[in-house]
């Protein structure tokens, strides 16, 4: 029997919907669903017999069905719908969050005949987000080394005044992640926060994007269009690499700061703007400004709160916990179960740079997951300038090889300690999983017959 032909009397076509990994199915333009593959019957609970041939709206029950139909919006517009998060309701009473993307469904005419819709569980990944939220509250930065820690502490003084910011630190540090957190946490986490990477776009383009521009400025200004400013209007302006602006705009930026109001191009009356601005370089500014490249004067405008994001080789208390929440967010969006790093390549990573930083370490786990095929992430999975980089932990200037080894093995001391023995609640602080928390106890030789709680 060749691949043309049906297998145990079932098509071709349903057989491939069925080996697919998310769920699919089908509906005519009054809504009755004709198709419905597997993994679908697995996600809602409901036989294929059972749904085939009912409405969706009946099947799914989901909050959009009747005010905001995906599908319907398809087979009215034409359009796909990418990426849409709704919540469900199974057969067995049981919310779950989806991502689905929509399309309308044509014949070999062209002509529209209904809709199809794919959709795929992402409880686990809401999980994860959940558990990022609830085992670290500020706001998804992971780490628990005290250079990490002074920065966290600083951070939610400077969200609560409404002064500028800047926030220095290599590339790859998480500096976004920081001037979001500070705008989450201030008053003005209800209004917008946008981001201009200042060093992405060219002088002019640079310009017309910030500050916008009215109908007739230039030849192709053929309407009005607002700027970042405006779109930031009420909440926070997140300038990155600042450092990249030009002389000729910085000019115009401080005006903004000095005067709350900026001009669009070919605009005559200047505009009120309520903003709070978070700038970010990883380039030396004070260099820049005896070199005449930045000014001085904005410079201390944006100064007013200074961050610094420590660079992730002076603290590398925090690479075990990074590593182990990027795995279990790649098992989760890969679908694999990879359960962690061995020793030796903890050591590896242990013992690495990071020239990339935060950034660099997310790459080279996704990079594991490419080439590892069992449970554990072996030395021969990461990157060759990881593996070139020696084994161990790298001795520094007054600080012994082993230095580091003791920081990771006295902060579960320290979290266990502060728990009662209680394991699952010191794993938690840590953010590790209990059977991760007890392998690295027993690899430090630490006492592991403690409290699960």
């Amino acid at each position: 029997m060749n691949i043309s032909e049906e297998k145990n009397n079932q098509p071709l076509a349903e057989l491939i919907l069925d080996n697919i990994c998310e769920g699919v199915f089908t509906i005519t333009p009054d809504k009755t669903i004709t198709t419905f593959n597997r993994v679908a019957e697995e996600i809602t609970g409901i036989p294929r017999d059972v749904a085939i041939g009912q409405k969706c709206y009946d099947i799914f029950r989901s909050s959009i069905c009747q005010l905001d139909c995906a599908l319907e919006e398809s087979i009215t517009t034409g359009r796909r719908i990418m990426d849409r998060a709704v919540e469900i309701l199974t057969n067995a009473g049981e919310k779950i969050p989806i991502l689905i993307r929509a399309s309308a469904l044509r014949d070999d005419q062209d002509q529209i005949i209904g809709g199809v819709e794919t959709f795929q569980d992402i409880s686990g990944l809401k999980k994860l987000n959940d558990h990022v939220q609830e085992w670290f509250p500020r706001h998804g930065i992971i780490g628990a080394s005290p250079a990490l820690r002074r920065s966290l502490d600083f951070l939610k003084d400077v969200a609560e005044s409404d002064s500028n910011v800047l926030i220095e630190g290599e590339s790859g540090v998480g500096k976004e992640l920081f001037a979001k957190a500070v705008h989450r946490l201030s008053h003005r986490s209800t209004g917008p926060v946008v981001v201009v990477n200042c060093g992405a776009l060219p002088e002019t383009l640079l310009e017309s994007e910030l500050f916008g521009y009215v109908k007739g400025a230039f030849t192709d200004a053929r309407r009005d269009h607002p700027g970042r400013l405006a779109a930031a209007e009420g909440g926070t302006l997140f300038l990155d690499e600042i450092g990249e602006m030009s002389p000729a705009l910085q000019v115009k930026l401080l005006r903004v700061l000095d005067q709350s109001e900026y001009t669009p191009l070919g605009a005559v009356k200047p505009i009120k703007a309520d903003i709070r601005f978070i700038a970010a370089t990883h380039r030396n500014l004070k260099k820049m400004m005896l070199a005449g490249t930045f000014r001085e004067d904005l410079f201390y405008r944006l100064n007013v709160a200074r961050m610094f994001i420590p660079p992730l080789r002076d603290r590398r208390e925090d690479i075990p916990l990074l590593a182990d929440y990027f795995i279990n967010r790649y098992n989760l969006s890969k679908n694999r179960s990879i359960e962690s790093l061995t020793p030796e390549s903890l050591n590896l990573l242990m013992a690495y740079q990071f020239p990339g930083n935060v950034r660099e370490l997310l790459n080279i786990i996704e990079y594991a997951f490419i080439l590892c095929r069992n449970q554990m992430i072996q030395p021969e999975h990461l990157p060759p300038e990881v593996q070139q980089g020696g084994s161990g932990y790298p001795a520094t200037p007054g600080e012994p090889s082993g230095s580091l080894r003791a920081k990771e093995q006295e902060l579960m001391i320290q979290a266990l300690k502060r728990h009662g023995n209680n394991r699952a609640a010191a794993a938690k602080e840590l953010g590790l999983s209990r059977t991760t928390l007890w392998r690295r106890m027993k690899l430090a030789g630490l006492p592991s017959a403690h409290n699960d709680g």
